[in-house]
């Protein structure tokens, strides 16, 4: 049976889960929960109303400057430590700066941020004060207001100067912190409580936009009240928490809290009926993190919404299992007015639709059901998911790490084949793969030794041919002399050809050398330190330096392929370093391995090459000298593959000074062989 029908099978099962029924559980629970909303509607509006009959005293503009209360002492030294508490419900001020206003039992604290970039400096009594960066504060008492000026040329203490006449209850001079940085200026004063100011005004000049450098923008003062607190708590219900906001949501007062153990029974529903209310029925469930926190703003669509002059109500999840809470925001008017938004949130632990013996038996016996149906589906799954694992893991297990693709062959056929399903077909097509591309590269790995041994012959005759017929033009004295350049130059031919030939058949040697190397213990410092002795003779004049870690440096690996490594990067690093020249052998300890880094002075590598030069055949010296011996461009190569068998790379990189070249061979442990 094939997977398509297998699948149509399980879903079939799904089926038997009672649709009509829970369509039918969640329309009743739908129609309860609009009822409950309801009657917590009609409730807040009484409050509300109740407010407004009483005269509870309600902010009389929909606009104004909200008072925080401070959590601890302000300093007043121009920066904004002290108001981190308070940042995030900061407010802002103008198109560039931000306010933040706090209070305590002695002192109204005010905080301005202002941000630009570029600054025209002056104090506040120079001439030319109005035309600077400056902010003009305006201070209200009974209907009354003074303004002042306040500007600095410099960070540090400042005083405001009136541009007001005295107003009795007004001070006439004003103390501030000015400070800046990079980003614009930071204002910082307090004010008595004495006061007793009922409106605030701020404005922010800048010169490069231009504008009246005396607007001020006046608020009035809102805080959270004690007295209007004491009101709400005795219209609210007991077992609500009430909350009076102002209409962009600045906490006002608040009253009551959440009982959630309100409204217990008996009967209540455990913690696997909670579950399945959670799961199907109420889904619609707001986060509660902003409206159960005591925050001095609740910046929400429910409150937006009331503070236009249409209620909202919105469910959420209850602290505590098995409990949801209900919420509803009004608005309270005066004269068709909004003058502020009234929450009240609602608790309870009972769910009574659950409750009824009936629905429930009827729920449980469809989850019942289903976890049947997602127990075969989970199993049938996870066999699924297995058997794609296991086929994973052989294509993976096909290709040993010197390139050769018949690495799970050796041990029988691909996994999988025999199954009639279509993971059966995929297997067999994927047996059919990698035996066509094994057979291709063993057929390319082979390609360089078939014509190496191929190529012999030929290039035997030619040499010898040509060999015969110099000999014997030189006996009858008939080479001319215009004739000798191109002899050499067909003889020089041949030699490289010769001698890339003779590459080929070497490169396959090696190859098959170095994936047969046996690892062993061993202790890498010792490996460096005899390679490098060995190299001062063959160094010359040059300067050779070897850096070796103070401790030894132990690991499984194939020491002779690594010397030969070695050897290879210093012949070519010797050829490229000057006769007075430096070189530098060094290995250091990485991440689960070693690292061997030999540089010398030189010219820096080109760009295009780097990427090449650990290919085969690849080489950067000149290749056109005539009778010189070729070089086959081999020895990288040989690094290469010796960093590969011990699961390392191979790298080269120009020095940061540009006077030389650094070649880099990362080694990695061996796997140890199990006996």
């Amino acid at each position: 049976m094939n997977l398509r029908r297998k699948l149509l099978l399980v879903a079939l099962c799904t089926l038997a889960l009672p649709v009509a029924g829970w369509l039918y559980v969640r329309q009743m629970e739908s129609l309860l929960r609009d009822g409950q909303a309801q009657a917590l509607e009609a409730s807040a509006r009484a409050v509300a109303r109740s407010l407004v009959v009483t005269g509870a005293i309600l902010p009389g503009d929909d606009r104004g400057w909200y008072v925080q209360q401070a959590q601890s002492p302000i300093t007043v030294d121009g920066y904004g430590d002290d108001w981190a508490p308070l940042t995030p419900w900061s407010q802002p001020l103008g198109q560039r700066g931000k306010l933040l206003l706090a209070e305590d039992k002695d002192w109204l604290y005010l905080y301005a941020q202002v941000r630009s970039t570029h600054r025209v400096r002056a104090d506040a009594d120079d001439a030319g004060a109005l035309q600077a960066d400056h902010l003009v504060l305006s201070l209200g008492v009974g209907g009354q207001q003074r303004r002042y000026l306040l500007a600095s040329a410099a960070p540090g203490p400042v005083t405001a100067r009136p541009l007001d006449p005295a107003l009795a209850g007004l001070p006439d001079l004003l103390n501030a912190q000015w400070q800046e940085d990079g980003s614009g200026y930071q204002v910082e004063l307090r004010l008595p409580r004495s006061l007793h100011l009922d409106a605030l005004g701020l404005g922010v000049f800048d010169p490069a936009a231009g504008g009246d450098p005396l607007a001020v923008e006046r608020r009035p003062l809102l805080a959270y009240s004690p007295l209007l607190s004491d009101e709400l708590a005795r219209l609210a219900p007991g077992d609500m928490r009430a909350r009076l906001l102002s209409p962009q949501g600045w906490l006002l007062a608040r009253s009551g809290r959440l009982s959630e153990t309100a409204g217990q029974a008996k009967d209540q529903p455990g913690w696997f009926a909670s579950m399945i209310y959670r799961a199907l029925l109420a889904n619609q469930l707001e986060d509660a993190e902003l409206w159960t926190q005591d925050v001095p703003r609740l910046d929400l669509a429910e409150v937006a919404q009331a503070g236009g002059g249409k209620s909202a109500t919105v469910w959420r999840r209850g602290e505590s299992r098995g409990s949801v809470v209900l919420a509803t925001a009004v608005p309270v008017e005066r004269n068709g007015k909004v003058q502020g938004v009234l929450l009240l949130e609602q608790a309870s632990r009972a769910v009574p639709l659950l409750a009824n013996r009936a629905l429930l038996s009827l729920l449980l016996t469809s989850f019942g059901v289903l976890l049947v149906a997602g127990g075969v589906l989970l199993a049938f799954a996870t066999r699924l998911s297995l058997r794609l694992a296991r086929l994973r893991k052989a294509a993976d297990l096909a290709q040993l790490h010197d390139g050769r693709m018949d690495g799970l062959f050796k041990q029988g056929r691909f996994p999988m084949t025999g199954d009639p399903d279509e993971i059966g077909d995929l297997a067999r097509s994927f047996e059919h793969l990698f035996e066509m591309v094994g057979g291709y590269t063993d057929y390319l790995r082979t390609l360089a030794s078939k014509l190496s041994h191929e190529l012999n012959t030929p290039l035997a005759i030619v040499k010898s041919s040509l060999d015969n017929l110099e000999q014997i033009l030189q006996q009858h004295h008939a080479v001319p002399e215009e004739a000798q350049p191109y002899l050499v130059r067909t003889r020089d031919g041949v030699t490289r050809l010769v001698a890339l030939v003779r590459a080929m058949s070497e490169a396959s040697r090696m190859e098959r050398a170095i994936a047969a190397a046996e690892p062993e213990d061993v202790d890498l410092r010792e490996v460096v330190r005899g390679c490098a002795e060995a190299y001062r003779p063959l160094a010359g004049g040059r300067g050779l330096d070897c850096v070796l870690p103070d401790e030894p440096l132990h690991l499984h690996c194939a020491p002779e392929p690594i010397a030969q490594a070695l050897d290879k990067l210093f012949d070519n690093a010797l050829s490229f370093t000057p006769a007075d020249g430096w070189l530098r052998l060094s290995l250091r300890a990485v991440d689960g391995g070693a690292e061997i880094e030999l540089a010398n002075q030189g010219p820096p590598l080109p760009a295009a090459m780097q990427g090449r030069l650990f290919d085969s055949l690849v080489s950067l010296r000149d290749k056109a000298t005539p009778g010189d011996a070729p070089h086959l461009g081999l020895g990288l190569y040989v690094v290469r593959l010796v960093a590969e068998r011990h699961d390392g790379a191979a790298s080269a990189r120009n020095l940061d000074g540009g006077d030389g070249v650094a070649f880099v061979l990362r080694l990695q442990g061996m796997p140890r062989q199990r006996l």
